[in-house]
């Protein structure tokens, strides 16, 4: 805090000396800053420059120390008309000039009804903290889900339990337009299966997020859905369908209307798939001397059937100038059907067959998710000095039963023993948030920030266990389970920022307090239990940006953050789940929240090179381990005592042709672990190599293509080595009706080369080998449409709001 406080004393003593600047805002015809626009500072006599800068992420240029004279500004900017302005005198009786809104005309294909600007965004973008993803781009996106895109997103890796991974590191904070799910594991899956990729706008992917967020998991992946930003009434429309071995089918639409004060705008999705997973395990069992003593051959056929429904709805009213008041709703429900048949070969030392099993576990799950929010926007000045708060509620409810049969025969095949057992697993979880921010801006290219955010969160989750005989079932307290978990968290944080010719800094530092109690219930045949975990934490962040040239050609930024990664809610839970007859998972109230600290150096040149070295350093890291006993593995998460990943990431983007843009990105890692699983000593280590390429191709007559490739070297995941894998994925679109309407058809995994190939480690007295697939191989048509007539431009984009990390912990 000390730190914290100098550091904004000094930014004060310097704003107080008056200098003579020039200042003001680049935007486009659609009301859209402009980034990275070229301004230069002229003589207005002679046209000789003076001075350079360039926009910040935000638009905005200001040029300080001025001498007395007579300037005009002229301004350049990709797919842009050049600008140069009036003249503009600063004396003795005008020390600063704040321009109005710059707006930048389009170079070309300018409509004389409606300005439409046909230059394509770029697929990867990069901002001064995130990596942007235009899915727009990502033509084959149409016809695939959220998840599908977030797996083809450059960096992003999902695996097959869908886990998403940003970069190497796990335990990914997802948000929703600013707001988290609050949902991991196959919730997470399912819930972004449920959104059609015509949703999407962009995905922003913060490696770094500063002191503003919330400090729950290792990195964040924001998902922004599309909002129409001009004015009148439009939407869109997107009907998707993919065929592999079995379809899936999607379809969403937009809508946007804005009319003086009001915005009013609504999103549909709609989602319909079925999918395969084949998993087949080869379990090898040793005695203390090594020797092998038996193995188990398992394979599991895995069929599921998913529906989703998406529906957002919100309006923005600007009451004043200066304050807009907004409010959102969101509902979002599906069903799931899964069911697992399994088939296994039990073998004795001898390799002889000892015993055979068989049987299915069938999972129906229905799930009815709302959330609503209130945001406030208020603006003091043109500067920049803002309030913005909101508040949110969300529940999530869960109407699930799992139905197992388990058989047992002699090697001969006669039936020794059967059993079949019934899971009623119903879910209720309430997330109350609410949070402020404030942003003062000071002279001199200098601000700070801070704000205020507190969440509210409780989950009774219950899982009843019934015997069946027949048409009789039995309940069995035993194997029965009733938790419950209330947390809190309240949380503060500074920013302070300032710029200087050559040099950036910015400095925060977030303070989050956390009080948590979990209750596993008990009942007459089972003692309960509690826990409770009470801590406070700092969390600092650093920003230093160096540009090497006046121009920002190519400039330095090293950053340091520190982040914790808390445990999802079920994974506190102690009660152990059957998914198998030789698998089990179950959770762990004794896990402690996982801390990360980074240091990363990026280099930048233009936007065609980014290269980042990192160093992470993690303890008490959160990890799935696995221990055997007799023939079944049993999985559940513990904390391992300290891990660490160095990565170096390179992008560079370019253009051979003015048709052709390609995008390579190369990441090369080092990972491990030193720790213990159970009695073992865990400490693996892995050399991982990641290249992906990207081609975007723009033909005539409205005619573009992709064509996209993706390598993995071996890799850790969990307690295991992955092998190798790589896909092929490519796509053609053709735009009809005046640009308003397009078909687009894609192929992804042609060659269905993506299959998991996993070997086991540090598993006492035990190994295995699991290979992996999937209905990844598939091809796809999409058709997309726009409607409506632009009448003026939104003023006003939605905030992100107070959910922002507890929902990504909820299973």
């Amino acid at each position: 805090m000390k730190t914290a406080a100098i550091l904004l004393l000094t930014l004060l003593s310097l704003s107080i000396y008056a200098q003579k600047t020039i200042s003001g805002t680049v935007k486009d015809t659609q009301n859209e800053t402009v980034p990275g626009a070229t301004v230069k500072l002229l003589n207005a006599t002679d046209s000789t420059m003076i001075s350079g800068e360039i926009t910040n992420v935000n638009g905005k240029f200001q040029f300080t120390n001025l001498q007395n004279g007579t300037y005009r500004l002229a301004i350049t900017a990709m797919s842009q008309k050049n600008y140069m302005s009036t003249a503009l005198t600063i004396d003795d009786t005008r020390n600063s000039i704040i321009l109005p809104v710059i707006i930048l005309l389009p170079a070309k294909n300018i409509e004389l009804k409606e300005v439409v600007v046909k230059a394509k965004r770029p697929l990867i973008e990069q901002d001064i903290d995130k990596t942007i993803v235009n899915v727009e781009s990502m033509i084959s996106s149409a016809t695939s889900n959220t998840l599908e895109v977030l797996e083809k997103t450059p960096g992003v890796t999902v695996s097959s339990n869908g886990e998403i991974s940003l970069n190497g590191r796990s335990g990914i904070l997802v948000l929703i337009d600013g707001r988290a799910t609050y949902m991991s594991g196959p919730d997470l899956a399912a819930y972004l299966k449920s959104l059609p990729g015509g949703l999407l706008d962009k995905i922003e992917l913060m490696d770094n997020p500063s002191a503003k967020y919330d400090a729950g998991g290792n990195a964040i992946i924001n998902i922004r859905l599309k909002k129409n930003k001009i004015g009148g009434f439009t939407g869109n429309v997107s009907m998707g369908s993919s065929q592999g071995v079995y379809g899936r089918h999607n379809g969403s639409m937009n809508l946007n209307y804005n009319h003086k004060k009001l915005n009013v705008f609504a999103n549909l999705g709609l989602n319909k798939e079925k999918n395969y997973n084949n998993d087949i395990f080869d379990r090898r069992f040793y005695d203390i001397e090594g020797q092998q003593i038996s193995n188990v051959l398992l394979l599991n056929d895995n069929i599921s059937r998913n529906n989703g429904l998406n529906a957002i709805w919100g309006l923005d009213y600007a009451a004043t100038t200066k304050t807009t008041y907004g409010l959102l709703i969101n509902m979002n429900g599906g069903a799931r059907n899964t069911r697992i048949d399994y088939n296994s070969n039990n073998y004795n030392t001898e390799r002889l067959l000892a015993a055979s099993g068989d049987g299915n576990t069938v999972v129906n799950d229905k799930r009815r998710n709302f959330g609503s929010n209130l945001n406030l926007q208020h603006k003091f000045n043109k500067a920049g000095r803002e309030l913005m708060a909101d508040v949110n509620y969300l529940n999530y409810r869960g109407d699930g039963n799992q139905r197992v049969q388990n058989f047992r025969y002699l090697p001969e095949g006669s039936l020794v023993d059967s059993d079949e057992f019934l899971y009623l697993v119903p879910g209720n979880i309430n997330i109350y948030t609410a949070k402020a921010d404030y942003v003062h801006p000071l002279k001199n290219k200098a601000s700070w920030e801070a704000g205020l955010k507190s969440s509210v969160i409780d989950n009774d989750n219950k899982s009843t266990y019934f015997d069946v005989k027949g048409l009789t079932q039995l309940i069995d307290n035993r194997k029965s389970n009733h938790f419950k978990y209330h947390e809190n968290i309240n949380a503060a944080y500074i920013n302070t920022r300032k710029e200087w010719k050559r040099v950036g800094m910015q400095l925060g530092l977030r303070v989050e307090t956390t009080q948590a109690r979990g209750s596993q219930l008990g009942n007459e045949a089972v003692i309960g239990s509690s826990f409770t975990k009470n801590y406070t934490k700092l969390f600092p962040s650093m920003f230093i940006n160096y540009k090497l040239d006046s121009l920002n050609k190519n400039s330095l930024n090293l950053s340091f953050t520190r982040r914790i990664n808390r445990p999802d809610y079920q994974s506190l839970n102690p009660f152990v789940f059957f998914r198998d007859q030789y698998s089990y998972t179950a959770g762990n109230p004794l896990l402690l929240p996982q801390y990360q600290n980074r240091i990363e150096l990026k280099f930048q040149h233009k936007q065609w090179l980014q290269m980042g070295l990192s160093y992470n350093r993690f303890t008490n890291v959160i990890f799935q381990t696995t221990e055997a006993i007799d023939t079944i593995f049993i999985t559940r998460p513990n904390n391992v005592a300290k891990g660490f990943m160095l990565l170096l990431n390179t992008t560079v983007s370019s253009s051979p042709t003015k048709w052709w843009n390609l995008i390579y990105t190369l990441r090369l890692s080092h990972m491990g672990l030193n720790g213990m699983s159970y009695t073992e000593k865990l400490n693996p280590s892995a050399y991982v190599a990641r290249f992906e390429v990207y081609n975007q191709f723009r033909l005539n007559k409205g005619w573009s293509a992709d064509l996209s490739g993706y390598y993995a070297s071996s890799d850790l995941n969990g307690q295991a080595y992955t092998g190798m894998m790589y896909r092929v994925g490519g796509a053609v679109q053709k735009k009809i009706w005046n640009d308003k309407a397009s078909i687009r058809i894609s192929v992804e995994d042609a060659f269905h080369s993506w299959i998991r190939h996993n070997r086991s480690v540090s598993i006492k007295q035990a190994q295995f080998f699991q290979t992996n697939e999937s209905d990844t191989q598939r091809v796809g048509v999409a058709f997309t449409y726009r409607f409506g007539k632009d009448t003026f431009a939104r003023k006003r984009r939605h905030n992100d709001n107070a959910a922002d990390d507890e929902k990504g912990r909820v299973n």
